[in-house]
Parts: C-alpha cells; structure tokens; sequence
C-alpha cells in the first residue's frame, strides 16, 4: 500500500487497531512509513502475548527494523492511533525515527507532550518531529467504545453473578 499522506498513514494504522480489536485487546494499531511504503506494521499484543511489551510500536519497529535491515530507521514516519506511552516514545527516539504521527492524545500515560514528552526532550541525542490529532475523532471513538463495551460487562458480571457450585 502507497501511503501519500498523514491521513492514509493513519487510515492503514487505524486498520491495525481494528486487528487488536478482534483480539479483544486495547484497539492500538500503528504502521511504520518509508518512501511512501510500509515497512513494519503492529497492534496491541499485550493480553495475547502475557508481555507488557507487546506495545502496536514495538512491535512495528521491530517489523520494520528486519524490513530494513537496520535499527536506525531515521527515513522513517510511525502512525499510531494514541499517543506513545514512556516505553514507546523510548524506544521511537532510540530507534531514531524522523518523524511521528499519532490520533489521540493519551491525557493518563502520554509521552509525546501530554504527561510527559520523551519525544521533544532536549537532553536526549535524538528528537522527533510530532504531529498529533490525524483522524483524532475515529481513533478516540474507537478506544472509548472498547473500554464502554469492557465496563458494561464488568458491570453485569458483577450485577448477575455465577450461582455458587455448592448451592
């Protein structure tokens, strides 16, 4: 896929997102550009792998980095659907990506200039050009109907619960 523009890079890793929600895991996708193509795609793998690691950047760096054959993908724009945490605007600036695109802001664990901004830290070797909001309503959207469906049914296991074996 050709990905001419910030909003066609935030459709394909909105398209990932939409993979970790089948999984029913955090809906988070996220794609890696160079020269138009992607080269590394991720999304949420965190319940299904048992990793705390298993971030949709993570993972597409390290897609990416085999695609390319090299750690410094400094050529490269990362799309994600919500703002990096600490761990993963980390590992963006040590990965040496030129640029980040991201839809929602995350206001609880955002690391690009919410809570904190890892990304823009002028005492760190490498920065990151940002851009943020890119499809914010359709990415926002997504994550709040995952969490409103999560506390609908917590509400209700928690309302009818399984009749005790020894009645």
């Amino acid at each position: 896929m050709l990905v001419v523009d910030d909003t066609a890079g935030m459709r394909a890793a909105l398209r990932e997102a939409h993979a970790s929600l089948a999984r029913d895991e955090v809906p988070i996708g996220c794609v890696i550009v160079h020269d138009g193509m992607i080269v590394g795609r991720g999304h949420n793998q965190v319940e299904s792998l048992q990793d705390a690691t298993a971030h949709a950047e993570v993972l597409a760096i390290g897609a990416a980095s085999n695609a390319l054959g090299s750690w410094r993908l400094a050529d490269c724009t990362l799309y994600v659907t919500l703002e990096p945490c600490a761990m993963c605007a980390g590992a963006i600036v040590l990965a040496r990506l030129a640029r980040l695109v991201y839809g929602a802001a995350d206001p609880k664990a955002g690391a690009c200039g919410s809570v904190l901004d890892v990304v823009g830290e002028r005492r760190l070797n490498h920065r990151v050009e940002v851009t943020r909001g890119v499809l914010e309503p359709e990415c926002g959207e997504l994550l709040r109907e995952f969490f409103r469906k999560k506390r609908k049914a917590a509400l209700r296991l928690a309302e009818d619960p399984a009749p005790d074996p020894g009645d």
